[in-house]
């Protein structure tokens, strides 16, 4: 097996030279250090497969090589913020002499609140009740009546806040909790929407952060099929970016459904012609979803013999984001006018 470092390096230069922006910059290191899909993380499957001998030198060049890309993002990174912040001193220059201006006393809706009232309003249009939930959520509901017990792997992929002081909770990761609570006290048939905000243990770069909102959908009742969850998935994507949008459906597991997928809309910068925002695919994800599993049903009383359901997930940020084009996921919660009277 022959391992093209030489041609790993040469195409990482090559994508390297041409950034123009910290969301270029991420698109790239997502397309090499992604330890799903990324170029680096295939190579280093690849030297798992050579012969003994040879594992030792080549595993020493690619981390030579890994360590000059991820010097090469840094540096990459450190230009973009010395110039944005160059550019911010020469446009928040101060003149200590000029006579105080009177206090603003008007104000709007954030941006986050507007998108969620809209929404809101869709599916009310469509049959769907408005719910909410605590914040500061148990175990129990966040967790294990979603079909994620405690030695299940899923738990690791919520970095979670635990409260120090109450054993046994934790500030919600998701609004997915109001499923159960909601059939516990409607029952079936219902349809609801979950907006709420949520808590995760993030490192906050451009994609994420570490309070974020989350709508969770849902219809449980007879005859409920794939069908029905891909024609409100697409409703919502129409009204959302307009009528030529589409969408398409991935599998990917979630313990809570039963069938799960992935849901991705055309990408709003290329439409679908491939950029390096949706990794040339044309796509960009927005939402989990799939048919409710049987565990969680039963978690709500529900006789998964007599009523099925589906569930869906959508980040309230990723949906505003790409609606208007908002590249970097922190300005919804810095508080900088300059950023929020653009809404």
């Amino acid at each position: 097996m022959n391992l093209d470092l030489d041609g790993l390096k040469q195409q990482f230069a090559k994508e390297l030279s041409t950034v123009s922006s910290l969301v270029e910059l991420e698109a790239v290191e997502r397309h090499f250090f992604s330890r799903s899909s990324g170029q680096l993380t295939s190579v280093m499957k690849d030297i798992g497969k050579l012969p003994p001998a040879d594992k030792k030198s080549a595993g020493q060049k690619l981390n030579v090589l890994r360590q000059e890309m991820e010097r090469a993002l840094s540096d990459k990174r450190r230009a973009f913020s010395n110039k944005e912040m160059a550019e911010r001193l020469e446009q928040e220059s101060i003149d200590v002499t000029r006579q105080a201006l009177p206090p603003k006393l008007h104000g709007h809706l954030h941006p986050l609140t507007q998108l969620e009232w809209q929404i809101e309003d869709f599916f009310r249009s469509m049959g769907f009740m408005v719910l909410d939930g605590p914040e500061l959520e148990s175990e129990y509901y966040n967790f294990e009546v979603l079909n994620i017990p405690a030695t299940h792997p899923a738990r690791d992929m919520q970095d979670t806040f635990f409260i120090k002081d109450l054993p046994g909770a934790v500030m919600r990761t998701h609004t997915s909790p109001v499923q159960v609570r909601a059939l516990e006290e409607y029952g079936a048939p219902i349809r609801a929407i979950v907006p709420g905000r949520c808590f995760r243990n993030e490192a906050t770069d451009t994609r994420h952060e570490h309070t974020f909102y989350h709508i969770e959908g849902l219809a449980v009742g007879r005859g409920i099929s794939f069908s029905h969850l891909k024609g409100v998935l697409e409703a919502t994507a129409k009204f959302l970016y307009g009528e030529d949008t589409e969408v398409r459906l991935r599998p990917k597991y979630y313990p809570f459904v039963e069938p799960g997928v992935n849901g991705e809309v055309t990408c709003f910068l290329c439409r679908g012609d491939g950029c390096k925002v949706c990794k040339k695919t044309g796509w960009l994800e927005i939402f989990g979803a799939g048919l409710m599993h049987p565990n969680v049903l039963k978690a709500g009383g529900v006789d998964p013999d007599e009523h099925q359901g589906f569930a869906f997930g959508i980040g309230l940020e990723r949906l505003a984001m790409l609606k208007y084009g908002i590249e970097d996921i922190r300005h919804f919660e810095s508080g900088d006018l300059r950023f929020l009277e653009q809404f």
